[in-house]
């Protein structure tokens, strides 16, 4: 292999951390970049029912009966799971000095992901392309419209997806991340966004709903969709989520 079809592993090798050998400074930026995305504004934002923090499908049960499925009933979901599940993947759960934890693990508590959310038949929520607003548990709207073909066909043509009550979406802001471990911090780009992934998987199940994490995308065209450059912000990962046949 050589040119570009021997990139991954000689960025394997480039950001190995080896003894020895000095391990980048914090220096690509003056500052760290914010933590959330802030939109100037938003063409309506809807706020998510308070989270539930106790009960629900015991973890081992979860963790059990875990699978990815590709076949949903078409039955919308409520506006209440769908927070809920934002809240699992991304929500803020604690803080400690100079830190707001959240629900999932993050390298550095970064959180360099945001998520994103097509929805495609949620009660309560209009059809469209919409952004996890994380500090006020909320939606914020960036395009009205039924997406649901137009995504299937950015991924790969996996039409199934359109039968999704909701697909989350996530992207990276590099700078969040790169800002500290330098070109080592995609590695971590996609290690955070596993972590959402498998997390969402198991609050899935415990509200009894089914998933299917998604890596196969023609990454422009789902970053076009949600007014992403695909440079400074990368779509990493997409799950769709819903209820079983």
């Amino acid at each position: 292999m050589d040119g570009i079809e021997n990139i991954g592993p000689h960025f394997q090798e480039a950001t190995k951390y080896v003894r020895g050998r000095p391990v980048p400074q914090a220096a690509m930026w003056a500052a760290p970049p914010p933590t959330y995305k802030q939109y100037e504004s938003y063409l309506q934002v809807t706020e998510l029912p308070e989270p539930t923090r106790e009960g629900g499908t015991a973890l081992w049960q979860a963790i059990a009966a875990r699978r990815s499925k590709r076949r949903f009933s078409g039955e919308p979901i409520a506006l209440a799971d769908l927070g809920q599940l934002l809240w699992a993947t991304q929500g803020l759960s604690g803080s400690v000095p100079g830190f707001e934890l959240r629900t999932t693990a993050s390298a550095g508590a970064l959180y360099p992901n945001e998520t994103y959310v097509v929805a495609q038949a949620v009660d309560g929520l209009p059809l469209g392309a919409h952004h996890y607003v994380v500090p006020d548990h909320a939606l914020g709207m960036l395009s009205e419209g039924d997406f649901s073909e137009e995504l299937a066909r950015a991924c790969l043509d996996q039409h199934w997806m359109e039968d999704a009550p909701a697909v989350f979406v996530w992207a990276a802001v590099v700078a969040r991340a790169a800002w500290k471990y330098q070109n080592r911090a995609y590695r971590y780009l996609y290690l955070d966004a596993g972590h959402l992934g498998a997390q969402l998987q198991l609050a899935c199940e415990a509200l009894g709903l089914t998933s299917c994490n998604i890596g196969a995308f023609l990454d422009n065209e789902v970053a076009g969709l949600l007014g992403l450059d695909g440079r400074a912000e990368v779509v990493v990962y997409v799950t769709a989520i819903g209820r079983g046949e």
